[in-house]
């Protein structure tokens, strides 16, 4: 059971989230965080330290929230349908939350949060199995990069549009692009492609014993130049 002081907390929080959602990040002030709260604004600095704290765990709460709603198959069907519903999962998050959302990805330093980063643990093990299938055209996480950017571009784009020019196409062509840029049409594996054969043995050589760590490190060097090379 949550402590009383998480559970002050917790209710600081969504009373910010509350104020952040009605009138942007202006409306997130201390005391008026504090009166939606029910509580005294010194009460706000004990618990986050200053505003930026604040904002900070704002936005981790933020990143634990889309997180939860991450759906990880670990065997998908079709591995490239499973990224383009994580990709579209991102965007939806951000259209339904443009506050937050905005708040998250606008500022470097949030990506130290603990959600954001088991996020991008989900992300590439996307690109792991993708790899290991032959359908990765780049590095995995060049891949990665690709897919957090377009999909974070994507929603700030539309965000920052107004209303009356904003086009739903704007979501499929960047997707589309994204998913032409990253993978292959078919898996370079069975094409025998050097590259591809290289990047699937990549995947899947930290599930290798038969090597010690010296000639797994020496392997992975030998097989990311193959995975590079023009």
């Amino acid at each position: 059971m949550p402590s009383r002081s998480d559970q002050t907390r917790q209710r600081v929080i969504e009373a910010a989230i509350g104020l952040l959602t009605r009138g942007g990040r202006d409306a997130v002030t201390t005391r008026a965080v504090a009166e939606a709260a029910g509580l005294q604004p010194p009460a706000i600095y004990r618990l986050f330290g200053d505003k930026d704290g604040l904002l900070d765990a704002v936005a981790e709460h933020g990143f634990a929230s889309f997180l939860a709603a991450k759906h990880v198959d670990p065997d998908p069907a079709d591995p490239v349908q499973d990224l383009r519903d994580g990709w579209d999962l991102a965007v939806e998050f951000g259209l339904a939350n443009p506050a937050l959302f905005t708040l998250m990805y606008t500022e470097p330093a949030r990506t130290d949060s603990a959600a954001f980063k088991a996020g991008m643990e989900i992300l590439m093990g996307r690109m792991r199995r993708l790899a290991a299938g032959g359908w990765l055209r780049v590095d995995e996480e060049l891949g990665a990069q690709i897919i957090h950017a377009t999909a974070r571009g994507a929603v700030l784009t539309w965000l920052s549009q107004p209303e009356d020019r904003r086009d739903p196409a704007l979501f499929t062509t960047l997707r589309e692009s994204m998913v032409a840029a990253v993978t292959n049409e078919r898996p370079a594996v069975r094409d025998a492609s050097p590259r591809g054969a290289a990047r699937a043995l990549r995947a899947a050589l930290p599930e290798q014993t038969v090597l010690s760590d010296a000639e797994r490190l020496l392997l992975d060097e030998w097989l990311k130049r193959l995975a590079d090379a023009g």
